[in-house]
């Protein structure tokens, strides 16, 4: 797809676009310190450009998971909502389904297609219910 549009696929991309894949969901600074195990000339910025570009090239999506960076992962995915727990952290998948109520009913009254790959609710999970309040 890069050689397509004219562009290289250069060793860091490949390596950029090899730890989303297997990081699964990661920001930035966790895909910087994948690729930097293996090799140790990558610098944060060309991270976050090859992000941008591989973005732009269809082959992984972001979502905001959290106030920091955004989180990326694999665009080949099915696509899914993110359950994140403000308890323990924890990130989720649960299938776009679930959001049909709200995304129908925004379609009918508002004419708005929500973009359910980009969608995060966020909340308590089960295992952090059972934790008294004064540990949370």
């Amino acid at each position: 797809m890069l050689r397509e549009r004219g562009l290289r696929l250069t060793p860091q991309r490949q390596l950029i676009l090899e730890a989303v894949h297997d990081l699964g969901h990661a920001t930035p600074e966790q895909v910087h310190t994948a690729v930097r195990e293996r090799v140790a000339g990558v610098n944060i910025t060309t991270v976050y450009r090859t992000l941008e570009l591989l973005e732009e090239l269809g082959l992984v999506n972001h979502t905001h998971l959290s106030h920091g960076s955004p989180t990326y992962h694999a665009a080949g995915e099915d696509q899914h909502v993110h359950l994140v727990c403000r308890g323990c952290g924890s990130i989720s998948e649960v299938d776009p389904t679930v959001m049909l109520p709200v995304t129908d009913r925004l379609l009918a009254e508002r004419a708005f297609r929500v973009d359910v790959g980009h969608v995060s609710l966020f909340g308590v999970c089960g295992q952090c219910q059972e934790v008294p309040r004064k540990e949370l």
